[in-house]
């Protein structure tokens, strides 16, 4: 994050241009005096006097002041991982003060704004009341909203639709949702395969793969969410939802996902045992629950995106290309205190809380988030 550093780029400007401060003194009308203490930053100039100056140096006025209203990738990921550890450690309305801070300081670099809204969004819970967590999820809203409609990134902008179309979920406003996300606006088929056969035909092979793998693991991930949502309905008749189960099962062993996607399977997991619990069948609502708190348990952490062996090209991907990199968009002692209070704040489970065996899944839960 960048600073005004208008004395020392006087400084500078002024020698490359070989003048004294005298000459710049009387060019301007002020005294040798003042220029001193601007270049000392003792003072600033009257603003009336910034376009004389940046014209003098033939320099813009961001130039001259040497502030950037953008923040480039790398910094953005460093500001966002700090800040996640900070909700993490910190009283949650100081933390939410610093990112507002941020966000009116750069609120025209749209990466940023957006990876500010998905914060926001990702530690909302993280507040008192609920009526704090709504209202950050509307201020969230606010900055997707204000992304989508001025950045000129098509793929932020793209990011940023589907950002607000949550936040109008979680506040409980679907109609919002339906008048902006349409079916017949959706965009039919990826692009990768016409992006690996120019590749191929021009005998970069490594290059088609790359293309290849990157466009598998993110239609599988979309794949994954949608069947979550899916498994997520109501269902009444239990052979049907054990349909939707067994074939996410499949493909999750299939991938490899427990290794290659932790978080996706911590939420399909849940979602598969909020099913069962309100199909009132709590053996299987348990055995499920019995594999999210062993994957919990388990030696996966530090979380991060991550290629395997079949997606063999991916980490330098995710790392040259995601604005985040590989970091996840919670701190790891936030993620872990999540997964806990996603079974012991749940109303769904209420009626295990009794179940020894549940019990005991809590408490291996609280016991890794002391790690």
């Amino acid at each position: 994050m960048k600073e005004m550093k208008l004395g020392r780029i006087l400084v500078e400007k002024r020698h490359k241009k070989g003048i004294t401060q005298e000459e710049l003194a009387a060019y301007l009308g002020v005294s040798k005096a003042a220029v001193s203490k601007w270049e000392n930053e003792m003072t600033y100039p009257d603003i009336t006097l910034l376009p004389q100056l940046a014209a003098y140096f033939n320099i813009t006025i961001d130039d001259l002041l040497g502030y950037e209203p953008q923040m480039s990738r790398a910094e953005i990921q460093k500001c966002y991982t700090q800040l996640a550890k900070d909700f993490a450690v910190l009283p949650f309305r100081e933390v939410l003060e610093h990112c507002r801070k941020l966000i009116k300081k750069y609120y025209s670099c749209y990466p940023l704004v957006f990876h500010m809204g998905v914060l926001l969004v990702n530690h909302s819970m993280l507040a008192e009341r609920q009526e704090d967590t709504m209202e950050v999820l509307e201020e969230a809203r606010a900055l997707f909203a204000h992304v989508k409609t001025r950045t000129e990134e098509p793929e932020l902008g793209k990011n940023a639709l589907q950002m607000e179309a949550y936040c109008l979920l979680a506040l409980k406003r679907p109609s919002e949702v339906l008048d902006f996300l349409e079916e017949d606006s959706f965009t039919v088929g990826p692009m990768e395969p016409l992006v690996a056969s120019a590749y191929q035909m021009l005998g970069n092979t490594r290059e088609a793969r790359r293309v290849l793998q990157t466009g598998i693991y993110k239609e599988l991930i979309s794949l994954c969410n949608l069947l979550a949502s899916y498994m997520n309905l109501p269902w009444k008749n239990q052979e049907e939802f054990e349909e939707i189960c067994t074939r996410f099962q499949k493909l999750a062993e299939a991938f490899e996902l427990e290794a290659l996607h932790p978080g996706i399977m911590f939420s399909v997991y849940l979602t598969m045992a909020q099913g069962w619990a309100l199909l009132e069948e709590e053996d299987r609502a348990l055995k499920v629950l019995e594999k999210y708190t062993n994957l919990a348990t388990s030696d996966i952490y530090p979380l991060k995106l991550h290629g395997d062996a079949f997606f063999s090209l991916m980490d330098a991907w995710m790392k040259d290309t995601l604005d985040l990199g590989t970091v996840l968009p919670r701190d790891h002692a936030t993620i872990r205190r999540s997964i806990t209070q996603a079974l012991t704040e749940n109303p769904v489970f209420d009626k295990l809380m009794k179940n020894s065996e549940f019990q005991k899944m809590i408490l291996r839960l609280k016991e890794k988030e002391k790690e």
